[in-house]
């Protein structure tokens, strides 16, 4: 069966079988498009695990970095384990590759200042408490940006002061809300959001320029140019927000067991990573005021 048909397969199985988000399954799809390119469409069973080899030879040679190469392979890894399963094969050639070791980078994060700095937005009109009310929730929550476009007016409960989302694998949580951003999200929600609207109705909390769900590209540049707007030179994503609100829990005592809840993390070693950051703020702090630090 030709390679092609088999990535297909792969990508509908993600989708309906596994319950994989659509970034997830894009992020598949574009690994194994190259794969697809390097192998010209061969059938699947004139792919040795020679091939493989020099395929992972190929990716070192575009100059990719070590955790996009580690990617590959998995995203490889993941292919021929779903053809096994399948039965398109019998072996897995790919059961020799081995994922190259990445050294784990601390995630940006902002500091309490930078925080409120961001947060601190001039509200003139419709699309300033809209940014404002984006905000402070996906501060006070912790939110992925692809949780929080996502969200509909359905699952905000402000009686309640909580919200459901459904994160990585449709996996529902409910998540706290505090007094800011409920503020916020009420100012929005009874007082701008309906101005927003182009047609009747829109199910979706957070509205664009077009009456129409926010996207991920909107909500980036929008977070680039207040942050921009308020001197905060960091390399700053939608995806800090949701670091610092974990990095600014733990500092203040809670434990890593509500951390990954709030999170959504499967895996409490994915939440530990926050503790690097705290433990490089420490020592930092140390460094700069113990009169013997340095």
């Amino acid at each position: 069966m030709k390679l092609s048909e088999l990535i297909i397969e792969f990508l509908r199985y993600l989708l309906i079988d596994k319950g994989y988000s659509n970034n997830t399954i894009e992020s598949y799809k574009r690994d194994l498009e190259k794969f697809l390119e390097f192998n010209k469409d061969k059938n699947i069973d004139k792919i040795s695990n020679g091939d493989l080899k020099e395929y992972i030879k190929y990716l070192n040679k575009e100059n990719l970095n070590e955790k996009s190469i580690a990617r590959n392979i998995s995203s490889l890894k993941s292919f021929y384990k779903f053809l096994v399963i399948s039965k398109y094969i019998n072996n897995n050639p790919s059961d020799a590759l081995f994922l190259p070791k990445v050294k784990k980078s601390l995630p940006n994060t902002l500091t309490e200042d930078e925080v409120l700095k961001l947060l601190d937005v001039e509200l003139t009109d419709d699309f300033s408490y809209r940014n404002k009310a984006m905000l402070e929730l996906m501060y006070a929550t912790g939110l992925r940006v692809s949780e929080l476009i996502n969200l509909k007016l359905q699952d905000i409960d402000l009686s309640q002061d909580i919200i459901r989302t459904f994160g990585k694998g449709s996996k529902e949580r409910v998540i706290p809300i505090g007094d800011y951003s409920k503020e916020y999200l009420e100012k929005y929600i009874y007082g701008y959001r309906g101005s927003m609207l182009k047609k009747e109705s829109c199910e979706y909390l957070f509205l664009n320029n077009h009456g129409m769900k926010m996207t991920r590209q909107g909500f980036f540049k929008i977070i680039k140019k207040i942050a921009k707007e308020k001197g905060i030179n960091k390399d700053l994503s939608p995806h800090t927000l949701r670091h610092s609100f974990a990095s600014h829990l733990l500092k203040y005592g809670a434990d890593l067991r509500t951390i990954q809840e709030l999170l959504g993390h499967s895996d409490i070693s994915t939440t530990q990573i926050y503790t690097h950051i705290t433990n490089e703020e420490l020592k930092k702090n140390y460094e700069d005021f113990h009169p013997h630090g340095n």
